[in-house]
């Protein structure tokens, strides 16, 4: 398959991942993995390695500017993150027992629902309201929480990004920002988790399109991340906001051309 097409393929799938993880810790396989399939006929299999191979490194750079500028909650992240990794091996046995593809559009709708959500009703939770939780009472809620992600992602096998920032803004009461930062600090792991188990079960496919997809999704959350945690809260609801609806939008519009 000529180079050039796809390099412009992936370039353009990492700037939807990118800027889906810089600012609302969406994971990169949402975007990537239904532009490798539609688009470079990529194995479905190894579409989903590449994509969580391309969430690690975009993830880590992104956890990594938001700790900078103090927007990481590390310790109830590490506690989530133990629950949600520990589920969804129970989600993944459950989703066995049904039907394939029953829930296959949740996270694409998911997308286009938080999206909305920002836009219509931002987040405008403070640090300071966040420090009037107590640490006992978060460390209960991370463990709840992460157990309902992991189930949930488990069985149907998306959605954890999304998923984990509704619950931190929505549930857990996080500002924004926090949310995201602890959000792409599970990711990074999960994704890593992930990619590992797919490249030794199904191979790395294409080594030119994974090394396209990572450097674009990283370039992309690198971008937005900082532009994220430079934002007022108002701005950055409205531009997380209108980047998930878009993103929304655009993979539905892939999933049904695939």
């Amino acid at each position: 398959m000529d180079l050039l097409y796809q390099f412009a393929v992936c370039f353009i799938a990492g700037i939807g991942a990118g800027l889906g993880t810089g600012f609302a810790g969406m994971s990169a396989a949402a975007v990537i993995t239904p532009m490798l399939v539609t688009f470079l006929h990529t194995e479905p299999y190894q579409a989903v390695g590449i994509a969580l191979a391309s969430d690690v490194l975009a993830s880590a750079v992104s956890a990594y500017t938001y700790g900078k500028n103090k927007n990481l909650d590390v310790r109830n992240g590490l506690v989530m993150m133990a629950a949600v990794l520990a589920f969804t091996l129970v989600g993944s046995w459950a989703s066995s027992l049904v039907p394939a593809g029953t829930m296959g559009n949740f996270s694409v709708f998911m997308t286009l629902l938080l999206g909305v959500k920002f836009i219509v009703k931002p987040v405008m939770t403070t640090k300071e309201a966040m420090a009037g939780v107590s640490p006992q009472k978060r460390f209960i809620q991370s463990i709840l929480c992460g157990t309902g992600i992991g189930m949930i992602c488990g069985f149907i096998g998306a959605g954890g990004g999304m998923m984990m920032l509704l619950v931190l803004t929505s549930v857990l009461g996080y500002e924004l920002k926090t949310a995201v930062g602890t959000s792409v600090f599970i990711m990074a792991f999960t994704a890593l988790t992930g990619s590992v188990s797919h490249f030794v079960i199904g191979g790395m496919g294409e080594w030119t399109v994974l090394l396209f997809c990572v450097l674009s999704t990283l370039l992309w959350a690198r971008i937005a991340a900082r532009f994220a945690n430079r934002s007022t809260p108002a701005v950055l609801n409205r531009a997380t906001g209108a980047v998930l609806v878009v993103l929304g939008v655009v993979i539905l519009g892939v999933n049904l051309l695939s």
